[in-house]
């Protein structure tokens, strides 16, 4: 049997996911992390993006937007702004929100013209898959 790590994915309006897991994709702002037992401890900001979670006997995809992840060797928890199942998403919400992106992305600079993009880079690649 597949040792395993304790996951909770967590947004404000709810707990959507805890049990064990054995490997979990991350979107960070500073690159993907693939996150399994016994990782390095971290703590880390995630992007807009996908969530990929694998246990043994089946695998579940998450919409997140902002937040952290917390990783220690035995758990992993993610503090999503905003988070849901996949098969969730709104997809007239996410093209309203690309909208709302590109203008508001013309006025930025620096870190927030990074976070922006990445945010708009998320939505983007949520509606092509």
């Amino acid at each position: 049997m597949a040792e395993t790590l304790n996951f909770s994915l967590v947004s404000p309006e709810c707990e959507l996911f805890s049990g064990e897991v054995i490997h979990v994709d991350v979107p960070g702002t500073e690159g993907d992390m693939g996150i399994h037992p016994k990782h390095a401890p971290l703590m880390a900001a995630i992007r807009t993006g996908i969530v990929n979670v694998y246990r043994s006997d089946e695998n579940i995809s998450f919409f997140v937007q902002g937040g952290f992840v917390d990783v220690t060797t035995e758990e992993l928890v993610i503090l999503a702004e905003k988070a849901c199942f996949i098969d969730d998403i709104d997809h007239k919400e996410i093209k309203q929100e690309i909208e709302s992106a590109k203008k508001a992305l013309v006025s930025l600079e620096g870190e927030a013209a990074l976070s922006m993009q990445q945010n708009l880079d998320g939505l983007q690649d949520i509606l092509a898959n």
